[in-house]
């Protein structure tokens, strides 16, 4: 064999070496795929790949003031899920480069509270500005571990953040939330929803080596609910069920198939959280007790919070029943006094028992319908003036004004009432309570006309 022969014979096998290495080296990587989730591959780094909140992080909002200036009060993080509460508390603390500790509420207790300050405090020995204490679903604490925060916070030991989905003015006790600011996370847009997958699909390292074209987003972003943590993993999973070698094309026929056989496990964990509770208070509305119960059922067995629900039956006791039956305010408010006394598992059976009563309670909406109106012609006419008659008149010139002249002391006629204005003059004679079906309400409609016709 002469040496151009030779030379040619060991190139073709050099290549077909490298080619097979390189088929081998491929596949090597389709088939590891990573097992840490893709939110949290995805979970950004630093404050340029955050996606959202521009209203508390664009130069000039509030949160961009504290960060350039280097000074970050306790604050607590409101929003729905899967905005970003967790990670922008990471990133506050990269970029004031102080030291973090993280607890969440479901497993930590006051022990876990005062150990994690304790560390905090010798670490302050060394570090010239305070540690930074995340707590995750800060509404689950109870008030023990909620006040074993307040001197380390108060002191400047720690600086708190607390994230949370339920408002801080119920969940949080007034001593602690005053010594912290409360900043609201809005839901994020579909642009942004979307700018989410495209960055997954380019940057994430497993994700980019794929043959996946996103040709519709729809369905991904109904699914997810706005939940940026969500809708990650809908399309990990979604790409998972494809040959990893194969063409993958996302429409949203497609996700809608898959998401069928996946559903349970976003019901198990409890991320149809408005969806469930939307579902629970219509089925209450429309006096349907065993669809409201499987509802209930669907969000004990997902680990809801006992008081979440019942503050929503007492918002439907008076928002679908009210004047129908002014008792169901009184069960429902009964029943949040009750479940903190109680807690679970007992908590579910007086949850169920006020649920299949509202369910099953005449229905009324005249006390929500006429603040709404109310409330409407208030923004449309404005500060009118009270009254002259209305007005109190505890001074001489007061009196001298004519304030509190030609008022008429109900008590002092027939019946203890008298006909009389008062409303301003602007808008004297606006009515805003009217009666639905409801019997009951009908009765205090009738009953108001016949007072004020004079007929009685």
């Amino acid at each position: 064999m002469d040496l151009c022969a030779l030379l040619l014979a060991k190139s073709k096998k050099l290549i077909k070496s490298h080619t097979k290495w390189l088929f081998l080296y491929k596949n090597s990587i389709m088939l590891h795929a990573p097992t840490t989730p893709l939110a949290e591959r995805m979970r950004p780094k630093t404050m340029d790949e955050y996606v959202g909140q521009e209203h508390l992080l664009k130069k000039g909002a509030s949160l961009r003031k504290s960060l350039d200036a280097n000074v970050l009060p306790s604050l607590i993080l409101w929003g729905p899920p899967g905005v970003g509460k967790t990670t922008l508390a990471n990133l506050l603390a990269n970029q004031l480069k102080r030291p973090f500790y993280t607890l969440s509420a479901i497993s930590s207790g006051v022990k876990e509270v005062r150990e994690v300050i304790k560390k905090a405090e010798n670490q302050g020995m060394f570090e010239r500005a305070g540690a930074i204490l995340f707590i995750d679903e800060i509404h689950r604490f109870s008030k023990a571990q909620q006040d074993s925060l307040l001197g380390a916070v108060e002191k400047g030991v720690v600086t708190l953040i607390g994230a949370t989905t339920e408002n801080p003015s119920f969940e949080v006790i007034s001593a602690l939330l005053s010594r912290c600011q409360v900043y609201t996370l809005q839901s994020l847009e579909k642009e942004q929803l979307e700018l989410l997958l495209k960055n997954a699909l380019e940057r994430d390292e497993y994700l980019s080596k794929l043959d996946v074209q996103l040709k519709e987003t729809n369905a991904l972003i109904r699914i997810s609910g706005g939940d940026a943590r969500k809708l990650l993993t809908l399309l990990e999973i979604v790409i998972s069920t494809f040959p990893q070698d194969a063409k993958i094309e996302i429409t949203d026929e497609v996700v809608f198939s898959i998401a069928q056989q996946n559903i349970a496990r976003y019901d198990k964990d409890g991320e149809q959280h408005y969806d469930i509770i939307s579902a629970f208070i219509k089925s209450i509305r429309g006096s349907d007790p065993n669809a409201a119960v499987y509802w209930l059922a669907r969000m004990i067995e997902g680990g809801e919070d006992a008081k979440f629900i019942a503050r929503r039956l007492i918002i439907s006791a008076s928002e679908d029943i009210g004047l129908a039956n002014p008792t169901a305010l009184i069960m429902a408010n009964n029943t949040f006094q009750a479940i903190n006394t109680i807690g679970f598992p007992e908590a579910r059976i007086i949850l169920a028992q006020c649920t299949i009563y509202l369910a099953t309670s005449p229905k009324g909406n005249g006390a929500y319908m006429a603040i709404n109106q109310a409330q409407e012609l208030v923004k449309s006419t404005g500060n009118l003036s009270v009254p002259l008659a209305l007005r109190n008149a505890p001074t001489k010139l007061m009196k001298q004004l004519d304030y509190g002249k030609g008022y008429k002391y109900s008590h002092d006629h027939p019946g203890n009432f008298v006909v009389q204005e008062f409303m301003p003059e602007e808008i004297k004679g606006a009515s805003f309570f009217q009666a639905g079906s409801s019997k009951r309400e009908r009765e205090i409609e009738e009953d108001i006309k016949q007072r004020w016709q004079g007929k009685y």
